[in-house]
């Protein structure tokens, strides 16, 4: 990790660019590979099974390429989804910004925790803070992949907007040499990340490959896991106090 201040890290600089290596991107998905020099991405948030990705969506992807992104793809989920897109996006340093659009999913919150990871980060649990999503744990990839998404990356929220031109110039804006005014933000070029690439996959796909969700609906089983293992463990937690505080009871019992 660099130890440059921050705010050095975000001065326009177009002309810093490296050669991803050749792992990139280490993670597959539903996203198309663009230009690997541009400091973009898209993320199209995906509430729609993806055997029913509306057309328009699909349309949305294909804007934040074709205007120059790195990466532009859907994400779904607010775990593995998440985790699969920061191994894809700091194994490029080159890559500074992430454009999140679409609808939000109300079933996942996905959006909306993107928005809180790149904000707060996560908490010892591996759980997004401030997140509003059921299940934002991002237990499967190190933790400095998720502290370098914070300082690599930063977020433009356009989240519930989905206007192919308004994605147009989103991505258009990132790769200004001047500092150029999009909606609130001012945008520019700031060149890579100064540090290496962090080329990872998330790790329980490599210890039990054959696990990994292969539609929406293995998906869901495995957020429902993940909040029933969370669920017993309050339960439990919950138990050893009042057993501790009540010293009587464990005499009787």
């Amino acid at each position: 990790m660099t130890d440059m201040k921050d705010t050095e890290l975000w001065t326009p600089d177009p002309t810093r660019k490296i050669t991803p290596p050749v792992q990139y991107p280490p993670e597959d998905g539903r996203f198309i590979r663009g230009n690997d020099l541009s400091p973009v991405a898209v993320c199209v948030v995906l509430k729609w099974p993806e055997d029913d990705i509306p057309e328009g969506i699909e349309r949305l992807v294909r804007v934040g390429v074709e205007t120059g992104a790195a990466l532009a793809g859907t994400l779904q989920t607010e775990n593995i989804g998440i985790e699969k897109m920061i191994c894809d996006l700091v194994a490029n340093p080159n890559i500074r910004y992430l454009i999140v659009c679409g609808p939000e999913s109300p079933g996942h919150s996905t959006g909306q925790a993107i928005l809180a990871l790149s904000a707060n980060g996560v908490d010892d649990k591996s759980r997004i803070i401030g997140s509003e999503a059921p299940t934002p744990y991002l237990y499967n990839i190190p933790p400095e992949a998720i502290e370098r998404f914070r300082r690599q990356i930063r977020v433009i929220d356009l989240l519930n907007e989905g206007e192919p031109k308004l994605v147009r110039d989103a991505v258009w804006s990132c790769y200004q040499e001047k500092p150029t005014k999009f909606k609130e933000y001012e945008l520019f070029d700031p060149g890579a990340f100064p540090a290496e690439p962090i080329c990872s996959t998330i790790t329980w796909k490599v210890r039990q490959p054959w696990y990994a969700p292969r539609n929406s609906q293995e998906q869901a089983a495995v957020d429902k896991a993940h909040a029933l293992m969370e669920k017993i463990r309050r339960k439990t937690a919950q138990k050893k106090a009042q057993s501790s505080a009540d010293p009587e009871d464990n005499i009787r019992s």
